[in-house]
């Protein structure tokens, strides 16, 4: 009797924990989202800290929010599929606007169990990524084909008109998917703001920070989405893919600090020399060897796959995330 008394008093204590863990899931995204619809309004040029202009920076929160999510219940569906005990995501918000104006360090998901499968430990890492870079692509394009006049820019910033709109200060970078579908979807006759400017198109902003988000969680290095894809693709042999793409980050990382010397050259950003401080002391280079059987094939069509992914990477990937000249 007393077995069965204790069996069920466990059940409770753990649909306790359940609903106590979902009502956290709930309060980060609450937060999250409205420290996104702030930092939405800030990149529409209001004060986000006037909560009548709260409703300006709701179409920037939703987009990348839904980004985000589809990022992380990408992995999310991809571990249920495979009988893996997950979490809901973990949203991160982060009001503090002066030191990350996208309002948001992301989401996180945590695995409960570990992972021996091949595949299983595949299909989980490049779920997310995929599903993040599918929606990014979606609100890209639409941005592109939905560009307003040029008379939203005036809105916006109404000393335009007279002295015209510059194309210097806080500026963000070029990958070349963000180059090639602005040549492909925007409109001939249409006015397509420089890159000094597209934060103030929520389109665009999203979609720029979504190709930013894709790019550094598929580095083919330690346990990044990227470093999972790698390790199950080549084995032991990862680690050559990830110090290569290691010292890439560095190079590009001391590049841009040759203007410090009086080197006037942008070809780097010295915010990936903190990213790679990151990675060498936490997320680490060479992923950890979780997998007992890589005897398992992988199969034709998860190998292509992998290898999408490391294209997508590539073309993601913004050398010089933010320059301010």
């Amino acid at each position: 009797m007393s077995n069965t008394t204790d069996f069920f008093e466990t059940q409770v204590e753990e649909k306790k924990k359940s609903k106590y863990i979902y009502l956290v899931n709930i309060i980060l995204f609450i937060a999250t989202f409205f420290t996104t619809t702030l930092a939405g309004v800030f990149w529409a040029n209001q004060d986000p800290y006037q909560l009548n202009n709260f409703y300006s920076g709701l179409t920037y929160s939703i987009l990348l929010l839904s980004v985000i999510s589809a990022h992380e219940f990408g992995h999310y569906f991809a571990a249920r599929y495979h009988k893996v005990d997950v979490t809901l995501p973990y949203y991160i918000p982060f009001p503090f606007l002066f030191l990350n104006p996208f309002g948001t360090m992301g989401a996180v998901i945590k695995m409960k169990s570990r992972l021996h499968s091949r595949k299983t430990l595949f299909d989980i890492g490049i779920a997310g990524p995929i599903a993040g870079w599918a929606a990014t692509m979606i609100i890209l394009i639409y941005g592109y084909l939905t560009l307003p006049p040029v008379n939203f820019i005036y809105q916006i910033h109404p000393e335009y008109v007279n002295k015209g709109i510059p194309t210097t200060g806080f500026t963000f970078g070029y990958n070349i998917i963000f180059f090639v579908f602005e040549k492909i979807f925007s409109a001939p006759n249409v006015f397509v703001p420089p890159m000094n400017e597209i934060y103030h198109y929520p389109f665009l902003c999203v979609g720029w920070f979504g190709l930013l988000i894709t790019s550094l969680n598929m580095m083919p290095v330690g346990q990044l989405d990227g470093g999972h894809i790698s390790y199950t693709m080549f084995g032991e042999n990862h680690k050559y893919i990830a110090n290569i793409v290691f010292g890439l980050l560095v190079f590009f990382g001391l590049a841009g600090l040759l203007p410090l010397i009086g080197i006037n050259i942008n070809f780097g950003s010295a915010n990936w020399l903190v990213w790679a401080i990151l990675i060498f002391f936490v997320i680490k280079r060479v992923h950890p060897p979780v997998v007992n059987d890589f005897s398992e094939p992988l199969g034709r069509f998860r190998t292509i796959l992998g290898w999408i992914s490391f294209i997508i990477f590539v073309i993601s990937f913004c050398p010089i995330p933010i320059l301010d000249n």
